[in-house]
């Protein structure tokens, strides 16, 4: 095929919007919009200019001069116009009236004449980045009343404040991979004025298109075509790069890294370069991927030779350079260096906008097979700058170019290694959300700065995670403000998978960088509110917000992809030094079925926000439901249905091995609700838009770990052999038990995973007391035969209940115990609980029954052992020296969370004065007890050894604690500690303090290092069960 210029690309695109470009200035009439937004409003008004007023919409006047990019904006403001009101004036080449002119300084013949003839004031924009000023001008030219200039410090600058009309007219920058509907207007005015989004804070802004198989991979070349390399038919061609450009434009992102799975952007389409010149959009390549080469270029063209154990060639490679194939710097430099050279001379060539990718790891996402010497990276960027010297036809310092310190490359730069002055070094998050490192505060600003690269979307240990949004603002807005403050503003891009099902974080992380002083921590829930609005207008939005904020704290608790793996301890080991003390079991629920209710309380705080957002979708008009299933209902109605189903297939488990006649009955109720997972797939891939997402919702999620059926990779990686995901399937497997004809009685209790009469140890409830906040105790009376059987349940005394207490049981009952407290003796009383079943079968369950002999009680109070406090809730937040105390609304995985502020506050050291965190507590135990500290999973990010708070009770010394120590956790090898904190989402350390008296008592958490967020404190007493979450908040009194 015959390789296309840029020009002929854009001319191809505006041809097909509809633009029609003069020889010296084309006007495009614009269809009329409607109002949404601060300076375009719907009614007429003193001074305010007729974009679409009676039936008639202003021209489009663009000069042909102007960038391909502005040209083919307009194109678009044209079409949204008219979707809006379905206005669409004539073309006219005439500037007559009312007239939009839309331009860039230095390229637009009318806006420049505007500027010489003092008509426009662009002083505020003149040699800025990515700026704009929208402004009504009156008596602009001969004929013309008046004028809405859009102009353009530069190209992008001018297409962003096209795409800005846009959204304020009403059309959202997700009306095309979301299916939103445009709401009709029939008039539109802009107020007077001078109107500016501002220069972006961050230079370059934009995302990753990554792991992209199934979902994006399998739809893409279905609905687009497929790509052009022969042999690579599933390759992405300029047409589905062409409406991820426009997108990008829309949400004023400038620079995008392609997707990498299999495909080539160069090679799957000749025109993909082409078309990002002409969408003006910056292209760049990942962390894999240097000299705007991506990866699979080398790929298809190299076979790498095999060497022995000695180094020596036993069978030989071939790649197009005469070289071994080998993806080696030290075995086949020539090759690689060749292969970079093309890279850059197609740039070159080409003309298109890039930053440029230094530095080189191995083929696949990994390390170097090289190893990681200093000197040899040292040599493999030297030789990079060189050829960019050479071929770029630029002063080197003049090319943008980053390095990126992604997993293992992170090494060299904490090893001393450093690039030049103008080179853009970028940290990375380690996957999850969490940054790894910052610039070092007491070393000299860089030229070309420091970036972050950030993770919406992983595949890798522990285990990937791609299926819907799992993104939390509060947790992204921590890290990136984190980021911002500490001098990282030169380039963000964010891995967001396949695109869609991570627009709402997305958009937030590129309305963050653009500007971060609008979107302070308070501001979040305008946010959400307006993306809300965006999408599905004012009326609901408030409603749609806040199901999506629940959504995300709800979904920040743990991955669903991890829902079947249980994390644990092995007590012989040190976790600190020994990865093996983590514990994996990928057939067990991470939350308790047993301790504090605690899967049956998540379980149903998720059916209680699909039924919300169920209720939100039947009150919006036919015309939203696509877009609304696609943005909201989907990802929470499918994850609340998941958390059904492992509800049921995890007490189907357990009650298997107790033989209880329900088993059945819920291995049923899991297959039915993995049906109902299917259906939503389904409606997805064939229900929506006319079909238009055909074999998008295939990402399998449920059958993680299932080693027999895809093999050692099970436990990370998705279900998939050779490459392909499979069907998803029950992991593991639900059971079905006969039962025999005969009655006979099991009973189960709160808090336990074992039977009676068959455990030898005696039936315990969890203590009762009046300060408990653990959900009310229970028995469950169950059948192990298929024949009915009466029961009874008779507490000892007459103020403990047990509702119910008596009855004709098939299956299984529960039967929840009260204590009535007015009547209940102070002191502790052992009472018990006589369960009776059929041919006088008997069980004995003993009550412990606490009611303190104490008049007053202050603060959080101890109840079943332990006092469980939510970081938040504090007496008193003690600031000095500058540094005070900041609420993190949500950040927890149970609720919010505090952090030091200033960020860039220096260590401090615990005790005296300094600044610290207190609570109150009433203890009626004495003797050791032990802090757990619930902590987001951060890293050190700072130049200081480890990550350090500290605690104390009362006037006890601070106890500090180092969390990466403590856990063991390595973010750059990624091991087992560091697997667990993460997939967990927190860290969890320990101290041990000793209580001489009862009464009340102050735990005081203390700020060391100013990057620690802390989530929830628990003191232990010596009655603390394993769950996830940790024991709910205790009672404050």
């Amino acid at each position: 095929m015959a390789r296309l210029s840029a020009g002929s690309v854009v001319s191809r695109i505006l041809l097909a919007a509809g633009v029609v470009i003069a020889a010296g200035v084309t006007a495009v009439p614009a269809e009329a919009g409607a109002q949404h937004g601060s300076y375009i409003v719907g009614s007429p008004g003193n001074g305010r200019f007729p974009l679409v007023a009676g039936g008639r919409a202003a021209p489009l006047v663009v000069s042909a001069d102007d960038y391909p990019g502005v040209v083919r904006a307009v194109g678009d403001l044209r079409s949204d116009i008219q979707k809006v009101t379905g206005v669409r004036p004539a073309v006219s080449g005439q500037a007559q009236g009312e007239v939009v002119i839309v331009g860039t300084l230095g390229h637009s013949p009318l806006v420049d004449g505007l500027v010489a003839a003092g008509k426009l004031d662009v002083s505020s924009i003149a040699g800025k980045w990515e700026t704009t000023i929208e402004q009504v001008v009156r008596d602009p030219l001969p004929g013309v009343r008046s004028a809405f200039v859009i102009a353009g410090s530069d190209q992008r600058g001018t297409i962003f404040g096209v795409y800005d009309v846009s959204k304020q007219i009403g059309v959202s920058p997700w009306y095309w991979w979301d299916d939103v509907p445009i709401r009709h207007r029939s008039s539109l005015y802009v107020e007077p004025g001078r109107h500016t989004q501002g220069t972006p804070a961050v230079k370059y802004r934009g995302f990753f298109i990554n792991d992209e198989n199934p979902a994006l991979g399998t739809w893409g070349p279905e609905f687009f075509g497929p790509g052009l390399a022969p042999g690579f038919e599933g390759g992405f061609n300029r047409h589905l790069f062409a409406k991820v450009f426009e997108t990008m434009l829309r949400l004023k992102a400038n620079y995008l890294w392609p997707a990498v799975w299999g495909r080539a952007f160069a090679e799957d389409d000749p025109q993909n370069h082409a078309t990002a010149k002409a969408y003006g959009v910056v292209m760049g390549t990942s962390h894999e991927a240097p000299m705007m080469r991506g990866i699979e270029e080398w790929n298809r063209h190299a076979v790498a030779a095999v060497r022995d154990s000695a180094g020596n060639i036993v069978t030989p490679g071939r790649d197009p350079y005469g070289g071994t194939g080998e993806w080696s710097f030290r075995r086949n430099p020539d090759a690689i260096k060749a292969y970079w050279r093309d890279g850059i001379r197609r740039m070159r060539d080409e003309d298109f906008e890039g930053v440029v990718t230094l530095g080189m790891r191995g083929n696949g996402d990994v390390s170097l097979p090289d190893g990681d010497g200093i000197e040899l990276m040292r040599g493999i960027i030297d030789s990079e700058r060189e050829i960019l010297a050479q071929e770029s036809g630029r002063d080197v310092t003049e090319v943008p170019q980053v390095w990126t310190l992604y997993k293992e490359v992170q090494r060299y730069w904490d090893r001393g290694l450093r690039v030049p002055d103008d080179v853009t070094v970028v940290f990375t998050d380690d996957n999850w959300g969490n940054m790894r490192k910052l610039p070092d505060q007491s070393m000299p600003p860089r030229a070309g700065g420091y970036g972050l690269y950030y993770h919406y979307d992983y595949v890798g240990g522990g285990r990937n995670y791609k299926w819907v949004d799992t993104n939390q603002l509060p947790n992204i807005w921590e890290q990136l403000n984190l980021s911002y403050e500490y001098g990282v503003d030169r380039l963000w891009v964010v891995n967001v998978g396949d695109m869609k099902n991570e627009e709402l974080p997305l958009q937030f992380f590129l309305d963050y960088a653009w500007n971060p002083d609008k979107w302070p921590l308070e501001k979040l829930p305008e946010w959400e509110k307006q993306y809300a609005a965006q999408n599905f207008g004012d009326s609901k939005a408030e409603a749609v917000a806040d199901v999506l904020h629940t959504y995300a704290a709800l979904q920040s608790r743990r991955k669903p992809e991890l829902l079947n793996r249980l994390i644990g301890l092995d007590p012989a080991k040190d976790l600190s030094t020994d990865s093996s003390a983590v514990l994996y079991d990928d057939q067990a629920s991470p939350y308790s079925l047993t301790n504090y209710r605690e899967l049956e309380r998540v379980t149903a705080e998720w059916a209680a926000l699909s039924a919300q957002a169920e209720k939100i979708g039947r009150q919006l008009g036919s015309a939203a439901q696509d877009a609304y299933f696609q943005l909201v209902l989907y990802q929470v109605k499918a994850t609340a249905n998941l958390y059904a189903l492992r509800l049921a297939e995890f007490n189907n488990l357990r009650y298997a091995a107790q033989g209880r006649a329900a088993t059945n009955d819920l291995a049923a109720l899991a297959e039915a609700r993995f049906a109902d997972d299917q259906a939503l797939n389904q409606h997805y891939n064939t229900g929506l838009a006319g079909g238009k997402w055909k074999n998008w919702q295939l990402q399998p999620k449920i059958g993680y770990g299932d080693i027999a059926r895809y093999g050692p990779n099970a436990p990370w990686q998705q279900p998939e052999l050779n490459n392909v995901a499979l069907p998803d399937e029950i992991f593991p497997a639900v059971k079905r038990i006969q039962l025999p004809a005969a009655a006979e009685m099991g009973v189960a209790v709160d808090g336990s995973n074992a039977w009676w009469p068959n455990a030898t140890t005696p039936a315990v409830l969890p203590a009762f007391s009046p300060y408990q906040s653990q959900p009310e105790q229970y028995i469950e009376v169950f059948n192990r035969g298929t024949t009915a059987f009466d029961y009874q349940i008779r507490p000892s005394v007459s103020w403990l209940k047990a509702e119910p207490s008596r009855g004709r049981l098939d299956k299984q009952v529960r039967s929840t115990l009260r204590v009535d407290w007015s009547k209940a003796p102070k002191g502790t009383t052992n009472v018990p609980i006589t369960v009776t079943g059929p041919g006088g079968s008997r069980v004995v369950v003993q009550a412990v029954v606490q009611k303190p002999n104490v008049s007053q009680v202050k603060g959080f109070v101890e109840a079943n052992g332990y006092v469980s406090i939510e970081a938040d809730k504090y007496t008193k937040a003690v600031s000095s020296g500058g540094v005070s105390w900041r609420r993190i609304p949500g950040i927890g995985r149970t609720g919010s969370g505090l952090t030091p502020v200033p960020v860039t506050a220096a260590r401090q050291t615990p005790g005296g004065n300094s600044p610290r965190l207190e609570y109150t507590m009433h203890l009626f135990s004495t003797g050791p007890v032990k802090v757990t500290a619930y902590l987001s999973p951060r890293n050190n990010v700072l130049p200081t050894d480890g990550l350090k708070y500290a605690v104390s009770i009362d006037d006890g010394v601070p106890q500090v604690v180092d969390v990466i120590a403590a856990t063991g956790s390595n973010d750059t090898v990624m091991n087992r500690q560091w697997e667990r904190n993460t997939s967990d989402n927190v860290n969890r350390t320990v101290t041990t303090h000793t209580i001489a008296q009862p009464g009340a008592h102050t735990l005081k958490f203390w700020m060391v290092d100013p990057t620690v967020v802390v989530q929830k404190l628990v003191v232990d007493t010596g009655g603390v069960l394993t769950s996830y979450l940790g024991p709910p908040q205790s009672t404050r009194s």
